[in-house]
């Protein structure tokens, strides 16, 4: 039996894209899917929506046969006012989850379907997405990232006038145009310094090494020659450095004076040095002064007699 002699008027097969399709009213809908699954279309593909406004939705189903491999599109469609269909559960078990979609997509109500919720959307989603005039206000907030045209994503000369997108709102506020505040800080996390040398030197902690960036940080933070500032020194001069104690084993370092020397005769800062004096002079009587005293505090203490 084929479709003409089984359903007569009441089917319209035409030729679509290469395929059979079939168009029946929404009350011989069930019929006609009981027929093509008792004729060889055993396998129930998918199903989905249309948004065919301004006054019906369509609902598209596909059903494959795999003895013949012939296909055929089935098609219906119900009044946008009251967008009700009886379900196709009891016939392909495999439209369960597509008319859950379809319902959640397009607003369709599947009758007698065994569970009848949203499919993909977040709780408390209001709205059918893919209705026509579902507003896009992702749209109107975030201009479209993959924009050909020049104007449409911010830069270039615009070529034509920019129009909000279909089902959205003439008042509706333009990303371009929109002012606000900044945003806040977030609790908890440090901002970003403005420049390089607005950023702190690293300090080193007790008994650490310096960082390896410290001398450099502060090369950068001394202020230029001729600023009426001395630059700090690296390492700090030969008088600020603390004198090894006596006895401790360790010798001064070469190139330094010690504190004790500033004062000894023949040193670059004692008064009583001259050109006049020979080399080693001072010297000499230092060190002889020093072995003098080195010498008596080395002698035994005598007591006196009697």
């Amino acid at each position: 039996m084929t479709l003409a002699e089984r359903f007569g008027d009441r089917v319209q097969v035409s030729e679509s894209w290469g395929e059979r399709t079939v168009d029946v009213a929404a009350g011989d809908w069930i019929e006609l899917l009981t027929f093509c699954r008792d004729t060889g279309y055993e396998f129930f593909d998918w199903l989905s929506g249309v948004d065919e406004p301004p006054d019906a939705f369509g609902v598209v189903a596909h059903v494959y046969n795999p003895s013949t491999r012939e296909r055929l599109l089935l098609r219906t469609r119900v009044p946008r006012a009251d967008p009700r269909l009886p379900s196709a559960v009891g016939v392909y078990r495999g439209a369960n989850w597509h008319e859950r979609e379809t319902f959640e997509m397009f607003g369709v109500i599947f009758d007698d379907h065994p569970y009848l919720v949203p499919l993909l959307l977040p709780d408390g989603f209001e709205g059918h997405p893919l209705r026509k005039d579902f507003v896009l206000a992702a749209r109107v907030a975030k201009a479209w990232p993959g924009a050909k045209e020049p104007g449409e994503s911010g830069h270039g000369a615009p070529s034509r006038r920019k129009t909000l997108p279909p089902g959205v709102p003439a008042d509706w506020p333009s990303p371009s145009t929109s002012t606000g505040p900044a945003a806040p800080p977030i609790p908890g996390e440090p901002t970003a310094p403005a420049s390089t040398a607005e950023r702190p030197a690293p300090s080193a902690g007790p008994g650490e090494p310096a960082p390896p960036g410290a001398a450099f940080a502060a090369e950068r933070s001394a202020p230029a020659a001729g600023s009426g500032e001395s630059a700090p020194s690296r390492s700090g001069s030969a008088a600020e450095r603390p004198a090894p104690a006596a006895g401790s084993g360790e010798s001064a370092p070469s190139g330094s004076i010690s504190p004790e020397r500033l004062d000894a005769p023949g040193s670059p800062s004692s008064p009583a040095a001259s050109p006049s004096t020979p080399a080693g002079a001072g010297e000499a009587a230092s060190s002889g002064e020093s072995s003098s005293q080195s010498s008596e505090s080395r002698a035994p203490l005598e007591e006196p007699d009697g």
